[in-house]
């Protein structure tokens, strides 16, 4: 199978883009390098996936229509996994008009080169917990209506799931959008807490500790959404919205306090108030998941800070 790779040079993306070589498929990586973090680690990892004779890098802009569409008009793409994305909540905030642009406009860009090429036998496009915003209903389960999100990135993601429908509606897209819960491990963006909390451990930089701490979060290894992105590649299914999370939140504390034992070091964590746009609790339901995806999420919090933080000093030992 022929499967573009949107996003194959970011986090989740280049692992999903490794384990598809590995099994054999031909993977079409595409990713436009952006400054979001530094552009260096994206090309360490598009330099570790250079290895398999199997995979290749197009580097494009999702907003680049033409580009889009000369790729699906020269490559025959039997299915797509849409990771591309401009993630993250505060700089949502701030840069609303790039997140709309990017996550949504971006996503209609490739269901319509798809479409003009004849179509692509299943579309995957990540998204996220965000769209949950502060319901009440938790843990959370795909049939809210997740109308109420609580910034720009949440708005433009919930945006693109429903315009997924219409084109399934329409045109008969297989499209099955998956929403993520806090994702870490190895090659993790540096945004994020797993990285800046071992960046606090090891080198003793101040980090933002929101709401003293008292914030739950879905934990997922990356390892695990990798499988489920697989499995929904690989199930064309409708339109479905799947959540991919563990179903077992951690308190932020928690987290904090494991990868602190792991080091024997304290982090030095700055009390910060929650941010508006930041929920308190993040628990997927992920009965959906295991019946559609057989999905059955392995490796535990404690096994994924561990192995987190092992790779960690191996990086930061080969950065001197």
């Amino acid at each position: 199978m022929t499967i573009l790779v949107t996003g194959a040079a970011g986090f989740i993306g280049s692992h999903l883009a490794e384990r598809l070589c590995r099994r054999g498929d031909t993977v079409i990586g595409l990713d436009n390098f952006n400054d979001y973090y530094d552009p260096a680690r994206k090309r360490a990892n598009e330099q570790r996936l250079s290895v398999y004779p199997n995979f290749r890098m197009v580097e494009a802009d999702i907003r680049d229509r033409a580009a889009l569409f000369d790729l699906f008009a020269t490559e025959q793409i039997d299915a797509v996994a849409h990771l591309a994305a401009m993630a993250g909540v505060r700089d949502a905030i701030r840069l609303p008009d790039l997140y709309v642009n990017v996550d949504l406009n971006g996503t209609q860009n490739i269901l319509d080169a798809a479409r003009a090429a004849g179509g692509t036998g299943n579309f995957v496009l990540a998204s996220t917990s965000s769209v949950y915003g502060n319901t009440t209903q938790v843990p959370f389960v795909e049939t809210d209506p997740c109308d109420r999100p609580l910034q720009p990135y949440a708005a433009a993601k919930r945006a693109a799931e429903i315009l997924g429908f219409s084109y399934h509606h329409l045109f008969g897209q297989n499209f099955t959008v998956l929403r993520f819960f806090t994702v870490y491990g190895p090659n993790g963006r540096p945004d994020m807490m797993a990285y800046l909390l071992a960046d606090s451990l090891m080198k003793g930089r101040a980090i933002p500790l929101y709401d003293n701490g008292q914030m739950y979060r879905d934990w997922t290894f990356v390892d695990d959404t990798v499988s489920g992105i697989v499995a929904a590649v690989d199930r064309p299914l409708g339109y479905e919205i799947i959540n991919l999370g563990r179903g077992e939140p951690v308190l932020l504390r928690d987290f904090v306090g494991i990868m602190e034992e792991l080091s024997g070091r304290k982090a030095n964590v700055v009390p910060t108030p929650r941010l508006a746009a930041d929920f308190v609790r993040n628990e997927a339901d992920i009965s959906k998941a295991r019946r559609l995806l057989d999905y059955d999420p392995q490796v535990s919090v404690a096994e994924g800070v561990e192995r987190f933080w092992e790779w960690y000093q191996h990086y930061d030992a080969e950065q001197g």
